[in-house]
């Protein structure tokens, strides 16, 4: 009996610990056409890109922006475009974090960049599947993981079943915008 109850206080103390780490980590809100995603950053495991993205979200860079690249099956893609796909001025780049040992797994946010590993800037995604090949590998860096869907996951699988086009050079656009209306922390609102 006694050994039940330590494995149940055992128990209660990691998830008390848990729920205090996720409570300490920022939130933010993705207001969307198609609903709301609540997002939670891992501060600890990536904290040069959540300071970054946060820095997005407090200027209100995300504001009327688009998800301009949607592939059924694999993420969508935003942050970086308004509506009739001009590319918004960004800051400079951020550090490739993706050695943190966070996974691209369903229902996580990433960095999007080009083929430079430290070439991220204010564009990101979100895995609607498993998406292990975008992590990092021994002699290549990966993409960065810096949070996770908390809630809205239906709105991400919503997003990532709309029907696509190509729009100029742009592959994977949206026939209809689905756009990022606002995006701000948690309880700032």
């Amino acid at each position: 009996m006694r050994h039940i109850l330590l494995s149940l206080c055992l128990l209660l103390s990691a998830a008390f610990s848990h729920a205090e780490a996720e409570q300490d980590n920022p939130h933010v809100i993705l207001q969307t056409n198609h609903g709301v995603i609540e997002l939670e950053l891992f501060q600890d495991q990536a904290p040069e890109t959540v300071k970054n993205f946060l820095t997005y979200v407090d200027d209100g860079f995300y504001n009327n922006t688009v998800f301009h690249r949607v592939i059924r099956g694999f993420m969508i893609q935003g942050g970086g475009f308004t509506a009739d796909l001009n590319r918004k001025t960004t800051r400079g780049p951020v550090r490739n974090e993706s050695h943190n040992g966070l996974s691209n797994l369903q229902g996580t946010i990433a960095m999007a960049r080009t083929s430079n590993p430290d070439s991220a800037t204010a564009q990101f995604f979100i895995n609607a599947v498993d998406n292990p090949m975008l992590d990092m590998r021994p002699g290549r860096m990966g993409y960065t993981v810096f949070g996770r869907v908390v809630t809205g996951m239906d709105v991400v699988t919503a997003i990532n079943n709309v029907p696509t086009t190509m729009k100029g050079s742009h592959r994977d656009v949206p026939e209809q915008d689905v756009t990022l209306e606002k995006a701000f922390r948690k309880g700032a609102q």
